[in-house]
């Protein structure tokens, strides 16, 4: 993991916080210090600089290495389901069954982000490597590779822009529906919310452009017609459902062999997983209380890269190969691989200061304070030179 990832998870957490607590903000309570929203004092290239010139670079083999070890590991798990658990006495293998979803569906997540790596061109110098593995691996994980890395890419073009960005685009006041100050002012319509949120969130995001940003028209992931896409994207939109649609007859084949429940027990749950976990840290990622959007009159591309947030996932950071704790990097320079985020991390920090944001709440208490406190934006009190900014905070105010 180079010189950060000789770190362990929590004591990098113990060092993230003690950094917030000498610029008098605590990582773990309701405290929040703003991310400063004026053009930064530095530059990109600037920050590039900084960092050490062998973590802009790609080795085959090592990121192969990463995609042998998660699926040495997932058929590991598969075997463990397949063999041992049936052998287990009641009601032993009733909660076995739950290990193995669990610990399968965090593998298949790290599989996810070896092809999101793959979409940036962060796997290997070549481009169409690239695009192979990560069309076989998202494939198989059901989700349209090409069509997702197009948007996706749009979405690091324009982060943090509310007019252009392409996921979790918050909205604000005056067009939430008319049920959202209902839901946001209960404890158990924030649940609700969270948990269609971690079940249908990424699927309906595909299908029906769900969160993301809005369209003259239909816009779908699937369709290569949709206005997500250009004109010169449209066939590789096509082969990304030929890729799904053949991951989903060798699903359903095996289904006619060993059963529907047997197919759910073994892929459909672990699937679910990976794609709770998806929408899950995307979320936690973009959404906090320190974090600025803007509109077309302030947004430029570098303040958007810094509005995002490194989050500690504990183990998970490596499971999930530190796309949760290095995202500040990776929006910054996304071609970087993975295995030298950390390392880069740490040598930015010093060059963003207060621009660099890290949040080490448990994750499952920053998810329920998210959802609570930022159910809307709105914008910045205050003015410049007789003109109002274009700049938005999180809000929860009704």
């Amino acid at each position: 993991m180079g010189a950060g990832g000789r770190m362990t998870a929590s004591e990098r957490a113990a060092q993230e916080k003690s950094e917030w607590a000498a610029a008098g903000v605590r990582a773990d309570s309701n405290q929040v210090k703003k991310s400063p929203t004026a053009p930064p004092p530095f530059t990109l290239g600037q920050i590039k600089k900084a960092i050490p010139p062998h973590c802009f670079n790609r080795s085959v083999l090592r990121s192969f290495s990463y995609v042998v070890h998660d699926l040495i590991l997932s058929s590991a798990f598969l075997y463990f389901a397949l063999k041992w658990i049936p052998t287990l006495p009641d009601p032993f293998h009733y909660a076995a069954w739950p290990l193995y979803w669990v610990a399968q569906g965090c593998v298949l997540t790290g599989v996810w982000v070896i092809a999101h790596e793959c979409g940036h061109h962060a796997f290997s110098d070549y481009s169409l490597l690239d695009d192979v593995v990560g069309l076989v691996l998202h494939s198989a994980l059901l989700v349209p590779y090409f069509s997702w890395k197009y948007s996706h890419r749009r979405h690091h073009s324009n982060t943090g822009s509310l007019e252009r960005d392409e996921v979790f685009v918050p909205k604000k006041k005056t067009v939430l529906p008319w049920y959202s100050k209902y839901m946001s002012n209960n404890p158990v319509g924030r649940l609700l919310t969270l948990v269609v949120q971690l079940t249908l969130g990424w699927p309906l995001y595909l299908a029906f452009n769900v969160s993301g940003r809005p369209y003259p028209r239909f816009a779908c992931h699937y369709d290569p017609k949709s206005p997500i896409y250009s004109d010169r994207e449209r066939v590789q939109i096509f082969i990304s459902d030929v890729g799904v649609v053949t991951a989903v007859y060798a699903l359903y084949r095996l289904s006619t062999l060993f059963g529907f429940w047997w197919m759910v027990r073994v892929y459909g749950v672990p699937l679910l997983i990976v794609n709770g976990w998806l929408v899950l840290i995307t979320y936690l990622q973009h959404t906090h209380p320190a974090l600025p959007h803007y509109d077309s009159s302030e947004w430029d591309w570098l303040r958007g890269a810094l509005a995002t947030v490194d989050r500690d996932y504990g183990i998970l950071n490596k499971v999930f190969h530190n796309i949760t704790d290095t995202h500040v990097a990776h929006h910054l320079f996304s071609t970087m691989p993975h295995y030298h985020a950390m390392e880069a991390t740490k040598a930015i920090k010093p060059i963003l200061g207060e621009y660099y944001q890290f949040d080490g709440t448990p994750v499952f208490d920053a998810m329920f304070r998210e959802v609570k406190e930022c159910v809307y934006v709105e914008q910045e009190d205050g003015s410049e030179g007789g003109k109002t900014r274009g700049v938005f905070w999180y809000n929860n105010k009704f």
